[in-house]
């Protein structure tokens, strides 16, 4: 099979009737390219390098449905490429190699070759280390296309020669305009289907698609099928667009940059004392099918972290919440998670601790690993005793006080003070328990000097 058949490319299933809609409905060119405004409006650099043909190799990173594919068949065209569609989840080196020597021979007779590859992210080292030599000689244009954050997935050696693209969500707006457009177009779409559907079902089945415009087509050929099925006037009625809904699936990938991205906002809205955004995202992590005891751990490592001794009934709640959990499961269970949530954002809030103890491990790895002072040490042998372990250890019961003024620091830390409370919650009465101590340690100190 030759790969290099004088492809068109435009995707060729736009004009069979069995496939998809949202495969028919791909535009072929930029103006009637939906979104992406900032990057494909006139005058916008991405624009001006298709439009004088000089791109060079690019990733368009973005979730799905946005048009990663369909810009990748829409550049080919307009700068009269041959398109390779190449899969990094089907392919390897063997492959690639193939193709690459394919596109070193057509280069020799005027011929360009765009080598699209879908996925990009899935690929390891050694497969995109092997495109380098082909991009560097101009070989081909690889236009990548991945929903996952490139800095993190992609080599740096591949990323210097490529310009990276953000593609967004689309818009309701957006989403809309090209449901109407499906609607009216008779070659491609469903303009010959007579379709009764309200303007406000488009509206909400382009909420529905969260900005993933494959979602919205799908919802919308799903409903015409389910009514025309249902005999009558071809009218989607409310009962067919929630079959065509059934489950909204979220935008959510547990391995990759948005379950990073949700956390962190659970996270901050906690720490920000907002509770009705916390609720907000722990929802949505649930409802996308995030491990609840992931959820319960962070919650867990809040309490210390941004609670802290401000409220310290903050860490047992945590806790009792992550058993609580193990224990009625799904989906009772995340009741549970919701009262910590609420309990984290409406807690008084200190970070002492955690800086404390921050402040402490860099000490630990910074300075000499001093030994423990002799009267902090046990002294159950002889020999023990005869070298001064435990000798002049103060028993603090032993006092009025329960305080003694001795230190308990190496010598060379003794001044060191490392937790230092606010006066938020709880912290109030540490800070002025603390101060009350400190006062009559330095009395002990007076009088027994």
């Amino acid at each position: 099979m030759n790969l290099f058949s004088n492809l068109d490319p435009s995707n060729k299933a736009a004009s069979s009737r069995n496939a998809p809609l949202a495969d028919r409905m791909r535009p072929e060119r930029l103006d009637d390219f939906a979104g992406q405004k900032h990057l494909l409006a006139p005058g916008k650099p991405l624009r001006v390098a298709i439009e004088r043909d000089q791109l060079r190799s690019l990733i368009l990173w973005g979730p799905p449905g946005t048009g990663k594919t369909t810009l990748a068949h829409i550049i080919a065209r307009m700068t009269r490429s041959d398109f390779i569609p190449f899969s990094a989840v089907l392919s390897g080196i063997k492959e690639i190699k193939v193709v690459m020597t394919e596109a070193e021979k057509t280069r020799h007779y005027g011929r360009k070759t765009i080598l699209f590859v879908d996925e990009i992210h899935r690929f390891n080292k050694a497969q995109l280390d092997a495109f380098l030599p082909y991009v560097e000689t101009g070989s081909i244009t690889l236009i990548g296309a991945t929903t996952e954050n490139p800095s993190f997935e992609l080599n740096a050696a591949l990323l210097s020669r490529s310009k990276v693209y953000v593609l967004n969500p689309l818009s309701v707006e957006d989403l809309t305009g090209l449901l109407r457009r499906a609607l009216m177009d008779s070659e491609r779409g469903l303009g010959n289907e007579s379709l009764l559907i309200e303007p406000a079902m488009l509206e909400q089945i382009s909420v529905f698609a969260n900005g993933d415009a494959r979602t919205a087509y799908n919802t919308l050929e799903i409903a015409s099928q389910l009514a025309a099925e249902d005999g009558g006037d071809h009218r989607v009625s409310a009962k067919i667009l929630e079959d065509a809904f059934q489950r909204r699936m979220l935008l959510y990938d547990k391995a990759g940059e948005e379950h990073y991205n949700l956390i962190s906002a659970l996270h901050k809205s906690m720490r920000n004392s907002d509770p009705d955004a916390s609720l907000y995202w722990l929802g949505r992590m649930l409802e996308a099918g995030e491990d609840p005891l992931y959820i319960a751990r962070r919650i867990v490592r809040f309490a210390s972290e941004d609670v802290g001794m401000a409220d310290p009934m903050a860490l047992t709640l945590a806790v009792s919440a992550m058993q609580a959990f193990h224990f009625i499961g799904l989906p009772e269970g995340n009741l549970a998670l919701a009262e910590a949530v609420v309990y984290m954002a409406t807690a008084p809030k200190s970070n002492a601790l955690y800086l404390g103890y921050g402040e402490v491990i860099r000490e630990v790895k910074e300075t000499l690993a001093e030994p423990v002072p002799l009267h902090l040490r046990n002294a159950p042998t002889r020999l023990m005793k005869e070298l001064n372990y435990g000798r002049g250890y103060q028993y603090a019961h032993d006092s009025a006080e329960k305080l003694t003024d001795m230190s308990c620091l190496p010598e060379s830390l003794s001044d060191r003070t490392y937790y230092k409370p606010s006066q938020d919650g709880f912290e109030k009465t540490i800070q002025e328990r603390l101060r009350v101590w400190k006062e009559q340690i330095r009395r002990m100190k007076r009088e027994g000097g």
